[in-house]
């Protein structure tokens, strides 16, 4: 269940606003940490339409005594174009995507941000700041 959505707001000279997403879905609930990363990677693409597995940066640490898996990944991103869309996703070039899997007692606890590369670089501090801040 997605908890909280902010609106990240657009970079200088870019088209649009940046999304950071923030989903819990209890105990065993929303997936494993791989899972989910791979899925995330699976929504980008690389130049010619190459995966962006091996372009992916992941990396573990520990947050308050929490396993925290993260990963940066940027490229065409295959943004969803919604349950109702006629189509499939909508494809928008120059994106990335910071990510982070918040190994809590309770469930895990999922960090999605993605935007116009400029706006995640911009906003990245940020961002780092709040996977920072979670506690047990």
């Amino acid at each position: 269940m997605r908890a909280a959505t902010y609106r990240v707001p657009r970079a200088a000279g870019d088209a649009e606003d940046g999304e950071c997403d923030v989903f819990f879905f209890g105990a065993g609930q929303g997936g494993d940490v791989q899972s989910n990363i791979k899925r995330w990677i699976g929504q980008f693409e690389l130049e010619g339409g190459k995966p962006a597995d091996k372009a992916a940066r992941i990396t573990k640490e520990t947050v308050a005594g929490l396993a925290v898996t993260r990963i940066d990944v940027s490229g065409t991103y295959l943004a969803s174009a919604g349950p109702m869309a006629p189509r499939g996703a909508v494809r928008k070039p120059g994106f990335r995507l910071l990510g982070a899997i918040v190994e809590a007692p309770g469930g895990n606890v999922f960090f999605k941000f993605t935007g116009p590369a400029k706006t995640v670089a911009e906003a990245q501090g940020k961002f780092e700041a709040l996977i920072k801040s979670v506690t047990r």
